[in-house]
């Protein structure tokens, strides 16, 4: 599987890794951007990686497009020895009390416990963040619980909203428009700007959605306001 290396304007390239979207594909484009984060180049300033491909961000008066072409093509040699830790799982709580459950219970003809049950049943791989900050693309969503996306957008939903819109599911990290069914809720920051790391997930890792009732969630949400809460974690199985 050869890179591409596109030039992206004056102090920019994107590497492409393929040409479709699918897992192989996304865990190539994680294995690449951890490799280079590891290796330190210098003028290196930003990794956007996506659903395909790496957009690298550098300072043309620290390292020359050349020379930066030539460590990459270097790094891609070397890939097969680096050390690339195995993903990770996010667990995110959710109360499943969303405006949209019922509609799309209805829609696909089954019961809301069943649409819970589902949604909650799989690990969904983090493919890339957009659109807003800290906003999850996830593959992996039952066919069985795909809904169309709301014909009227709303103009605010809250943060920490669960939602599906066709054959995809997300979370909004912010408050901002949208047209997704919502299901559900977490009390999660998935963008918080007073941390250092301001982003709770990434991408090429994986999360998993855990049900949780209306006391839990208050409990949790509480604990996250006074700085206790622990987001549980695990390593992902890859065999």
């Amino acid at each position: 599987m050869g890179l591409r290396y596109l030039v992206s304007g004056e102090s920019a390239i994107t590497l492409e890794v393929g040409n479709e979207i699918s897992e192989k594909i996304n865990l190539r484009v994680r294995q690449l951007s951890i490799a280079i984060e590891k290796a330190q180049i210098t003028g290196i300033t930003e990794l956007i990686p996506t659903y395909r491909s790496i957009k690298i961000d550098y300072d043309p008066c620290k390292i020359k497009y050349k020379a930066l072409i030539e460590r990459l093509e270097i790094l891609e040699k070397q890939l097969s020895v680096i050390d690339i830790e195995d993903p990770k799982v996010i667990e995110i709580p959710v109360l499943y009390q969303g405006p949209d459950l019922k509609f799309v219970s209805e829609y696909n003809n089954i019961s809301t416990n069943e649409v819970v049950r589902i949604h909650s049943s799989k690990e969904y791989l983090i493919y890339m963040l957009g659109f807003t900050p800290g906003f999850p693309y996830l593959g992996g969503m039952s066919e069985t619980i795909a809904t169309p996306r709301l014909e009227k957008p709303r103009s605010k939903i809250e943060a920490g909203s669960v939602g599906i819109a066709g054959s995809q599911t997300g979370i909004y990290p912010i408050e901002s428009p949208g047209g997704w069914q919502l299901i559900g809720k977490t009390p999660l920051k998935l963008f918080n700007t007073k941390k250092e790391k301001p982003f709770l997930l990434e991408s090429g890792n994986y999360l998993k959605f855990v049900p949780i009732d209306e006391e839990e969630f208050n409990m949790i949400k509480k604990s996250i306001e006074e700085n206790r809460f622990q987001v549980k974690t695990y390593c992902k199985d890859v065999d």
